[in-house]
């Protein structure tokens, strides 16, 4: 009779948990007092535009709750795809984003976007890596694994899920300091605009772009990368610090 009412204890708190779970791209009141906004309602793409252009890249459209941007006809090269949140630019900034992606895929968040005609997403941006480190073509570098500051610095523990499972980064950025926070571990840590970061950026294969010679620039664009593969984003959020 014991191990009955346990049991039935044990379903109703379970039961209970499961109905008080946060829907995906929602925000609760605490997040909503700490100032955070959503990017992306689960729903529309209101806010977001390709880079370099008014309207929206064509190869995203809404899967899984979240945005999806489609595999290519060749993988690893993007159908001009890459996207930006338009609306508004953040200078200090705190931003969640949850991401998985296919098997041997490759994407990018990006902050601090600046458009320049001709020029990709990345041209000014620091990027953090979307990877699937098992089997993608660019998991050589340990500076191209996921949470990566990408070609700069690696991202340690590397502690990225497999392919098709969700990830979670949340990348924060306060007058220069950043860091990287994958799956619940600080991963990556640097400041912008110091020596140290000039030194980053002359042992990167940015050293001659004109982009990171002279930035990147104080405030820019949250962007996320079309680079050929399925890849899925949700519960994108952000706060203003």
């Amino acid at each position: 009779m014991k191990k009955g009412i346990i049991l039935v204890t044990a379903l109703m708190a379970l039961c209970v948990t499961s109905s008080m779970a946060q829907k995906n791209n929602t925000l609760t009141a605490k997040e909503k007092s700490e100032g955070w906004q959503l990017l992306f309602d689960g729903k529309t793409m209101d806010g977001w535009r390709k880079c370099n252009a008014t309207d929206m890249a064509a190869n995203w459209s809404i899967d899984e709750e979240a945005m999806k941007v489609s595999r290519g006809a060749r993988a690893g090269q993007g159908q001009g795809g890459d996207i930006l949140f338009a609306t508004k630019k953040y200078g200090n900034f705190e931003l969640s984003v949850d991401w998985k992606i296919e098997k041997e895929g490759n994407s990018g968040i990006f902050y601090y976007v600046v458009e320049y005609p001709g020029q990709p997403i990345y041209y000014a941006a620091p990027e953090v890596q979307v990877l699937d480190n098992w089997y993608a073509g660019d998991n050589k570098l340990t500076n191209h694994l996921a949470g990566s500051l990408y070609d700069m610095l690696p991202a340690l523990p590397s502690n990225a899920k497999p392919a098709n499972e969700w990830n979670t980064i949340v990348i924060r950025v306060k007058d220069g300091k950043a860091t990287h926070v994958q799956n619940g571990v600080k991963v990556v840590e640097y400041e912008l605009w110091t020596p140290e970061w000039k030194e980053l950026v002359a042992k990167s294969k940015f050293k001659d772009w004109e982009g990171f010679k002279t930035g990147p620039a104080k405030e820019g664009y949250i962007g996320l990368q079309d680079h050929g593969y399925s890849c899925w984003f949700r519960n994108i959020k952000i706060r203003e610090l």
